[in-house]
């Protein structure tokens, strides 16, 4: 019996019109607070963020996905009635309920089986691994992955002081964004293989608390928050054992890589992650500063990047480094 595997049949994402810069967002601060003045260009100076994307207030994370989804079906071209299975993964949702799968599904006419992966910003990477298993025991063969994050709605405007300023500066480098991934069936290995850790003791470092049973409702819930500190304290306690382990199980190495793509939150932090971890830094595409921090939308960003430039195409090796609250650590190898 010859043995399934799955390729990456394509990618591709969706950034909305609108830029806000960093001096916007800190002039929106200033209307919105009493009292309050943020330090000019503080953002900026602690992230490496300049600007990011917000997409209509019309919109929903639905409709980023759907957006991404349709471009990636037109540049594959895919015929949407072939599509066996939807998986929505983001961070971001339209509502509690019905799963978000349902109302990308719609928008794009969907009538396959469908169902959400969430697991914060490695939620793509998540689904890329299920896509995979998935396609791997023959009952699926052609799976679409359609991302859509929208943290635009969860930006704290009224601060009352610094403090709280800091607290929420990681929202004011958030961007909206759609990202759909294509995975089929195929008779050699394009995904390579994956590998996880997490360490769910730290899942208290960055919450986005409203809408659950902990707190169902409350204005203060609805924003993001982030210890950053813990968070990068949480990160280094994990080390990149997950990482050597995973490439050495696949036989490969980072120089073997085209391009690695690493979830990115700040540019000063990425600087850090690549050097204590060993990533080589020319071969990370950078995305953190033009595009902000675009949750699981980020690696399919780099990914499209790296294509986009030359940098990465078919045959070439590429990882996807994802790093997530909760929190947890993944790596993807895939052969293009």
């Amino acid at each position: 019996m010859l043995q399934i595997h799955a390729r990456l049949a394509g990618v591709a994402v969706h950034l909305p019109e609108t830029l806000r810069s960093t001096t916007d967002t800190e002039h929106l601060v200033a209307a919105a607070s009493t009292g309050f003045r943020p330090p000019p260009g503080l953002v900026q100076r602690l992230t490496g963020v300049e600007r990011l994307h917000v997409m209509p207030d019309d919109w929903q994370a639905s409709d980023l996905a759907a957006a991404a989804a349709r471009k990636l079906l037109a540049d594959t071209g895919t015929d949407a009635g072939t599509i066996d299975l939807l998986l929505f993964a983001a961070a971001s949702q339209d509502m509690i309920e019905p799963a978000t799968s349902h109302m990308v599904a719609d928008r794009l006419g969907l009538r396959c089986p469908v169902f959400d992966v969430k697991n914060a910003c490695n939620s793509v990477l998540n689904a890329l691994e299920t896509a995979h298993a998935l396609i791997a025991q023959g009952g699926y063969r052609r799976i679409l992955i359609a991302c859509g994050e929208s943290p635009s709605r969860a930006v704290r405007w009224a601060v009352p002081d610094l403090r709280t300023y800091l607290a929420s500066i990681p929202g004011y480098t958030l961007s909206d964004a759609g990202a759909a991934l294509l995975v089929e069936a195929s008779a050699e290995p394009g995904i390579l293989g994956c590998g996880f850790t997490a360490d769910s003791a730290s899942w208290n470092v960055g919450t986005l608390a409203s809408g659950g049973s902990a707190h169902p409702r409350g204005d203060e819930h609805t924003y993001f928050r982030l210890d950053g500190v813990g968070l990068r304290r949480a990160f280094e306690r994990l080390g990149p054992q997950i990482l050597d382990d995973t490439l050495e199980r696949l036989g490969v190495r980072w120089q073997d890589m085209a391009a690695i793509c690493v979830h990115q939150v700040s540019k000063p932090y990425l600087d850090q992650l690549a050097e204590r971890f060993g990533l080589p830094p020319d071969k990370i595409p950078l995305t953190v500063t033009e595009h902000g921090n675009a949750a699981s939308a980020s690696l399919p960003l780099q990914l499209v990047r790296a294509r986009e430039s030359g940098r990465a195409g078919v045959g070439d090796l590429v990882a996807l480094v994802g790093l997530a609250g909760g929190i947890s650590m993944g790596v993807s190898v895939i052969r293009l």
